[in-house]
This record gives C-alpha cells, sequence and structure tokens, in this order.
C-alpha cells in the first residue's frame, strides 16, 4: 500500500567532545555551567594558547610567536579543550582561530616529537589523534568558526584553517601546502577539504609543487571567503564576526549542517535531507517582528 504522508523531519543532533550528544537550545544551560565548572580554570593556565570572551566572540590565539605558533601536541590537547568550551557557552556566538605575532601558524613543530620517528610520511598518533579531533570540533561546532589568518600557515596549520566556516586572509599572508617537500603525507583532511574549496585539479597543482602563495591568491582561488592588507585586518575581522553574529545562530547551525550533507555531492541527497531532517528554531517570531 502505497503512503502519500510526508516523511517524518528527524531532529538534528551536534556533538561536543567531553560532552555528548545534544539538541541545539536543548539543556544547553545545563551543559554549559557543568563544563565550565571543569574547563575555566585550564582555560586561564593554556601555555600555548590564549583564549578570550569579548562581546559574545570567543577567540582562540595560536600562542608561541618566538616559533611562529609551530602546532605541538601540547597545542593541540589545548586547542581542543578551547574549541569544546566555546562551544558548550550559549553566550558565544562566534569562535575566532588565529595566531599571535606575524603568523597564523608554521604547521607542526617537528622538534615536538623528539625521538619518535616518521614512518611512512605520517608524524604519527602523537598529533593526528588530537588534531583529527580538532579538525572534528572546528567543524562540527554549533556555531561559526572563523579562521583568521593573520600570516604565515603551512600545512597541518591550514589543515585547521580549512576546518573552519570561513577564512579570512591577510593580503600579505604566506600560505601553502608542504607537505610533499618534506616527505610527508596529509592526514589531517588537506586532501578531502582542500579541493572542495579550490578544485581538483589547483588543490593537484598547490599539493605537488609545495608552492606558497599569497593570501590575495588564496583569496583569488576561492580557498578564503574575504582578504583584507594587514594594516586593515583586525577592523575587516570586526566586521565579518559582526555581519555573521547579527544572523540567526539557529539558521547558522541548520546551514552548518546541511553545508556538511551538499560536501557529499549527492544533490538528490542533499535535497531530500534539507527537506527531511528538523532544526529547532527560537528567534523567528521576533526576527520577522523587527522586520515587519
Amino acid at each position: 500500500m502505497h503512503d502519500d504522508r510526508e516523511p517524518r523531519k528527524q531532529p538534528y543532533l551536534f556533538h561536543v567532545p567531553g560532552i555528548g550528544t545534544q539538541s541545539p537550545k536543548l539543556n544547553r544551560t545545563r551543559v554549559t555551567s557543568q563544563f565550565w565548572d571543569v574547563t575555566r580554570v585550564r582555560l586561564g593556565t593554556m601555555s600555548q594558547i590564549l583564549v578570550d570572551i569579548t562581546a559574545g566572540v570567543g577567540t582562540i590565539t595560536l600562542n608561541r610567536p618566538d616559533a611562529l605558533n609551530a602546532i605541538t601536541p601540547t597545542m593541540l590537547g589545548e586547542l581542543n579543550v578551547a574549541v569544546a568550551a566555546l562551544s558548550a557557552d550559549d553566550g558565544v556566538h562566534a569562535i575566532v582561530l588565529t595566531g599571535s605575532g606575524r603568523a597564523f601558524s608554521a604547521g607542526v613543530d617537528l622538534k615536538s616529537l623528539g625521538a619518535r620517528t616518521i614512518d611512512n610520511g605520517c608524524v604519527g598518533d602523537i598529533l593526528d589523534v588530537p588534531a583529527r579531533a580538532l579538525t572534528t570540533a572546528l567543524a562540527a561546532a554549533p556555531k561559526p568558526v572563523i579562521a583568521a589568518v593573520n600570516g604565515f600557515c603551512f600545512t597541518g596549520a591550514l589543515e585547521l584553517a580549512l576546518a573552519c566556516d570561513i577564512i579570512l586572509v591577510a593580503a600579505e599572508a604566506k600560505l601553502g601546502d608542504t607537505h610533499a617537500k618534506f616527505g610527508l603525507r596529509p592526514t589531517w583532511g588537506m586532501s578531502q577539504r582542500l579541493p572542495k574549496l579550490v578544485g581538483l585539479a589547483r588543490a593537484r597543482e598547490l599539493s605537488f609543487t609545495a608552492r606558497m602563495i599569497s593570501g590575495q591568491e588564496a583569496f583569488d582561488i576561492g580557498l578564503a571567503a574575504r582578504v583584507a592588507p594587514r594594516d586593515d585586518f583586525a577592523d575587516a575581522l570586526a566586521t565579518l564576526v559582526g555581519e555573521v553574529i547579527a544572523s540567526s545562530n539557529d539558521s547558522i547551525v541548520a546551514y552548518k549542517d546541511l553545508y556538511r550533507v551538499a560536501e557529499s555531492g549527492d544533490l538528490a541527497k542533499g535535497l531530500a535531507y534539507e527537506y527531511g531532517t528538523e532544526y529547532q528554531f527560537t528567534d523567528t517570531n521576533e526576527r520577522l517582528a523587527d522586520f515587519l
């Protein structure tokens, strides 16, 4: 017997590492207070990142300027804690990831591996496991995540930026995928996320040659969504963040999930998912009233 009834819409759930699966807006206050009891002291004692919350924006700054903010296992662990905490905080409406000094990050600090060997081009689980958890958390955060690429951004650092929702880049910045230059292979998402932004042919060219590109070129080829001269970078970031947080966070949560499905490239599946998935909205009436 044919059933003409509309398919039942399925609720969308997000996952915050260390907290579990939650429906948007469901018990968020309880989750936030419990989680901050555990993490707020740790956030204040981070050794390789800085965390600031101002006017509803949580900013995470990679803070090893003397080493061009090179990525270590310690930094990755701190980043995972910070992203989870900011994701769970209802008072935070957007997350910004940036670097201190003249670099976003020069990539992995190979000195942090100590006596460990690099086998078959892989840096190993000491970096891969927390890095993959971090890129997953950045992509799945229930709020917009902006990578503010203020300077050098190479290889693993570029993979972190690619996991964010929007990349703002300084025109003078230098970016590159240098895995092939050093006989390494990507394991943090480069091979999957870079082609989605710049196309497969361009991704191959960038990865095979390991060449550096400017922030302006990153914008021109679609890797970055916005570009600004370094002297205007802070103002450009403030403008972008202001425009994003003025929008409905409920809408952004929905869009993040829908665009995630769109990345699969299956149009029919994506259209069915868009129609058949239910999201919780709490601000529609208020926003429409202001408009009308």
